[in-house]
């Protein structure tokens, strides 16, 4: 018995060194994300593009919006996540005060949902991510797997979803919208944006002046 589950974990294991360093150079065939976005939305857009095809405004927009200490921290922002616990505690709207690795993490490898197993998962795929990946690949991967809208992932479906266009010829103002629905792109849409997405949008407008890919 004890035989097998050792056997099974060292399977587990070695699988998924085999996909982290596969990781490196490629991005995923699909996530679990994916595969639900397909089955509730009956649909699948995507466009898999490198670091370079994408573009400096929608990698500046989605830093100034989700994590703009992405190139200084080591894959958690320390700030962030006690200023989270404070919010949470306080019974204030939840706010995970995830960073983009963390994020990646959970994405590429993982599942939605805020159960405390996937969150151990989650950091412990994020400090390994943060070891073996570089900050460019992480962020790649990331713009390419994330969820931006109902059955579009990646920055590049969600500019042909959204305006018709590659990623690399956003505006800076198109790529802040797309940057703005990230916290619930299922809901928000910025071909009818609320008032709190027109907010948002302006608001990650002034915050890319601060933004530096580097």
């Amino acid at each position: 018995m004890w035989k097998k589950i050792k056997k099974t974990v060292s399977v587990l294991i070695l699988a998924n060194i085999l996909f982290i360093i596969w990781g490196i150079f490629f991005n995923p065939p699909i996530t679990i994300t994916q595969i639900g976005g397909l089955l509730e939305y009956g649909k699948l857009k995507r466009d898999y593009v490198s670091y370079d095809e994408m573009g400096s405004q929608v990698k500046k927009a989605v830093i100034a919006a989700e994590d703009q200490k992405f190139f200084q921290h080591n894959g958690f922002d320390y700030q962030a996540i006690q200023k989270a616990y404070k919010n949470n505690e306080k019974g204030k709207k939840l706010k995970g005060g995830s960073t983009i690795s963390q994020q990646t993490a959970k994405n590429v490898f993982l599942w939605q949902g805020r159960s405390w197993i996937r969150k151990g998962l989650e950091a412990v795929y994020t400090f390994i991510i943060e070891l073996v990946w570089s900050k460019d690949i992480i962020l790649e991967r990331y713009l390419n797997s994330i969820e931006m809208g109902r059955g579009v992932f990646g920055v590049e479906a969600a500019s042909e979803y959204y305006f018709g266009k590659h990623s690399k010829d956003l505006t800076k103002s198109e790529a802040a919208w797309i940057a703005a629905i990230l916290p619930n792109p299922s809901k928000y849409d910025p071909n009818n944006p609320s008032k709190y997405l027109r907010s948002r949008h302006n608001w990650i407008l002034r915050q890319m002046n601060n933004v530096s890919l580097k």
